[in-house]
């Protein structure tokens, strides 16, 4: 679900529309509040739930990749649970490499290339499933506003250059509630960002963190390609296509255009064929993200070029004593 520009004003300037629609927003953050009275499944193993408070795209996926390589790393046996926004399947099924997204969803098929991946419905399901397949610990992908597991480890991931947008709840802004209910749950906060959007989190939000917090920032992994100079013709169906327009940028090329699709847009016949034209005409070669790329149809994918980020941690202090409290 991709925000509306006025969501992430500043809460000083909240705007028109997020003043008049304060109220279905209190009413959105009661509703959270009472699901998360329930009581949920206490695993046999520790889970780390990786979540944020804001609708849409903060970073989780490249955080449960970073996470899943500093675990094993440690020698532990990881396995993800994912809703599977955007699948049909209802689980738990373990995803495989015969899995396609419009089946489990894309970020799951795209975690899979890094561990075991269940997709459940039922998030509870799921991690049952998951510990009878033998995980030592369990990554939630998504799932802090639902109480259908018990994490022992709240990390919520933030996007430092937009915060928490206005500080008010959906549909007034982007929040799924309130800031600080959300953090008095949490464990460790990260904010993804370069200097200067760290900068802005600190000045406009950083009172409110009262969590270890950890700073990070999404680097472009090199893999032998150079980008710069290339002509390309940028798409991307992710919470914040600028941004990922920006990194191509920042590596130099040529971007002739950038689509941007809705968040986890299918990548239908008449879409692919329209861009590939158009790219074809401007001597362009077609780029998209590791998450779109999972939705490509098998004959798309020697025909697009991935850009492939991964997340960087200045000091991993903070998340490597939580672990160590946990056992891990």
């Amino acid at each position: 679900m991709r925000a509306p520009g006025f969501w992430w004003r500043a809460p000083s300037h909240p705007g028109l529309w997020p003043r008049l629609l304060a109220p279905l927003g209190w009413v959105y953050a009661a509703a959270t509040a009472r699901r998360l009275r329930q009581t949920g499944y206490r695993a046999s193993v520790p889970v780390i739930c990786v979540g944020n408070l804001v609708a849409g795209g903060a970073g989780k996926t490249p955080t449960i990749i970073a996470l899943i390589e500093r675990l094993t790393a440690r020698g532990h046996a990881v396995h993800v649970v994912s809703r599977g926004y955007g699948g049909r399947l209802e689980g738990p099924v373990r995803v495989t490499s015969d899995h396609q997204a419009e089946e489990v969803g894309d970020e799951p098929v795209l975690l899979s290339a890094f561990g075991p991946v269940w997709v459940a419905k039922d998030r509870a399901e799921g991690v049952r499933a998951a510990e009878a397949a033998g995980a030592r610990v369990i990554l939630l992908d998504d799932g802090f506003q639902n109480p259908a597991v018990l994490p022992s480890l709240g990390l919520v991931v933030v996007d430092a250059a937009k915060g928490f947008g206005n500080g008010r709840c959906i549909p007034a802004g982007p929040l799924r509630e309130p800031v600080a209910v959300g953090l008095a749950r949490a464990d460790l906060v990260l904010t993804i960002g370069d200097a200067a959007a760290q900068a802005r989190f600190d000045a406009i939000w950083g009172a409110a963190v009262a969590v270890p917090r950890l700073q990070a920032r999404l680097e472009p992994l090199q893999m032998g390609m150079d980008w710069a100079g290339q002509r390309v013709l940028a798409f991307a169906g992710i919470a914040d296509p600028s941004r990922f327009f920006a990194t191509l940028r920042g590596e130099g090329v040529e971007l002739v255009r950038g689509e941007a699709l809705s968040d986890h847009e299918m990548l239908s016949e008449t879409l692919l064929r329209r861009l590939e034209a158009e790219a074809a005409g401007a001597s362009a070669q077609l780029v998209t993200t590791e998450k779109d790329a999972a939705r490509l149809p098998p004959a798309w994918r020697p025909k697009v070029l991935t850009l492939v980020v991964r997340l960087r941690l200045a000091d991993w202090s903070a998340l490597d004593a939580a672990l160590d409290r946990l056992g891990l």
